[in-house]
């Protein structure tokens, strides 16, 4: 992403325990991070999908097991609505490994839509979700 963004916020690494999910797989790494950048949305996601490539993505089915996954989850204020991109990300509301992370960089935002992201932690809460030291 160099060249297309600058980070502006990060936070702590969240490990996502397999045992709280459905489906079968290994429990998994997430991160949230604040970008800056001066390109549109839909030329970002063209570059996340190409990292995603790179570091050999296979997209065999819908919510297939991963080796990356790099989401937009938002868009400063914006609302979209295309086949390939839906911002804000449908389903981040839903899940504790995207809405805590998000939380600890931006404790007051509002997502576009919905409000404000604080009211959604307690129907998550459960989700099992744990901050790695690293």
């Amino acid at each position: 992403l160099r060249g297309l963004v600058t980070v502006l916020q990060s936070q702590k690494l969240r490990l996502e325990e397999q045992a709280q999910k459905a489906r079968d797989g290994d429990d998994y790494v997430n991160a949230v991070a604040a970008l800056d950048t001066s390109h549109s949305a839909l030329a970002l996601l063209a570059q996340l999908q190409a990292i995603e490539l790179r570091h050999g993505r296979e997209r065999s089915y819908l919510n297939a097991p991963r080796t990356l996954d790099l989401d937009l989850l938002l868009f400063d204020e914006e609302t979209i609505a295309l086949p390939q991109l839906q911002v804000p990300h449908p389903r981040m509301l839903e899940r504790a490994f995207v809405l805590q992370p998000l939380l600890d960089i931006s404790p007051e935002i509002c997502i576009p839509g919905s409000g404000p992201a604080q009211r959604f932690l307690p129907a998550v809460a459960d989700q099992g979700i744990t901050p790695l030291a690293l």
